[in-house]
């Protein structure tokens, strides 16, 4: 298999993450909109959760991470941006 080029074809792409989101955005307002009734909803809402943990599983299988940036050194004596 080749390797893939994350930088230019997100991993988001080739799982369908978008209209999985914008399904779920249109499942919310048509629950507003009352055109589906609350247990419909939840059904949606299980059956997207399943599969971004299905996503989540994949992504650890692949050993794909975000990068992870150390935190920024920690000045006890700066508050809200100003050092005393």
């Amino acid at each position: 298999m080749a390797e893939r080029d994350y930088s230019t074809s997100p991993i988001a792409d080739s799982l369908g993450l978008r209209s999985v989101i914008d399904g779920l955005a249109h499942d919310l307002q048509e629950l507003r909109d009352r055109k589906i009734t609350p247990a419909d909803g939840l059904a949606r809402a299980a059956v997207a959760k399943q599969l971004f943990n299905g996503v989540r599983l994949y992504l650890v299988a692949r050993g794909l991470r975000a990068p992870v940036s150390p935190p920024p050194e920690a000045n006890p004596r700066v508050i809200e941006g100003k050092a005393e």
